[in-house]
């Protein structure tokens, strides 16, 4: 491989699309005025013969979604037409008010559009603020992201929580759009199917006495 910057480097790559991002009417996030690519990193390293790429410290955004990582692999060029990337090192990705972070992912790229992206660790982990006021948390071993219908599918040791709701099983689907639990794909490997789902009551409320140290004495 070349080296080719050793400074900081920002490559825009613009994507204009008709569909993909903006997902389903009933569930589509508002369209952004500005649908480019922009990856932002240091120290490129192009490899020309095929068409490959290593960038750190990288930083890539397109819309409402934000990646970032210590370094990032690309195969299959930098113009995004249907590429994808593995990165590794404190993976964050951002998107539509949710949060996914893990140890290593892969991101795909379909006709300059940020598709999908399958991150892994020990686990891996979403959160994302509810509009009821509470704050979904999910974790397993393996988190699909798709970025067309919004959803964050939990694989393997999978744990979603949010308000007084708990849910367990080997494979849980939750749609960052609606703020709601969905099922499995059809096809796709989700254990027995089984999911356990618990409810925590209200809490009563609590009486306090005074403390009878403290009281004056007459």
């Amino acid at each position: 491989m070349a080296t080719s910057s050793r400074n900081s480097l920002v490559v825009r790559a613009f994507a204009v699309f008709a569909s993909g991002l903006l997902g389903v009417a009933h569930a589509a996030p508002a369209p952004c005025t500005n649908q480019e690519i922009v990856v932002e990193g240091k120290q490129l390293e192009m490899e020309y013969r095929n068409n490959n790429a290593v960038l750190r410290d990288v930083v890539i955004t397109q819309c409402s979604v934000r990646i970032q990582a210590a370094e990032a692999d690309i195969r299959g060029g930098l113009n995004f037409e249907n590429s994808h990337m593995t990165i590794s090192g404190d993976v964050r990705i951002t998107t539509e008010g949710g949060s996914l972070t893990s140890d290593k992912a892969v991101v795909s790229f379909r006709n300059k559009l940020i598709s999908a992206a399958t991150i892994t660790g020990t686990p891996a982990q979403f959160e994302q603020k509810r509009e009821d006021g509470t704050t979904a948390r999910g974790r397993a071993n393996t988190i699909d992201y798709e970025t067309i219908n919004g959803t964050v599918s939990f694989k393997t040791n999978a744990k979603l929580s949010y308000g007084r709701n708990e849910f367990t099983g080997q494979q849980l689907v939750y749609n960052i759009r609606t703020q709601s639990v969905g099922p499995a794909k059809p096809g796709t490997d989700a254990g027995d199917g089984r999911v356990r789902i618990v409810i925590q009551p209200d809490k009563p409320p609590q009486i306090t006495t005074p403390d009878k140290d403290k009281e004056k004495k007459p």
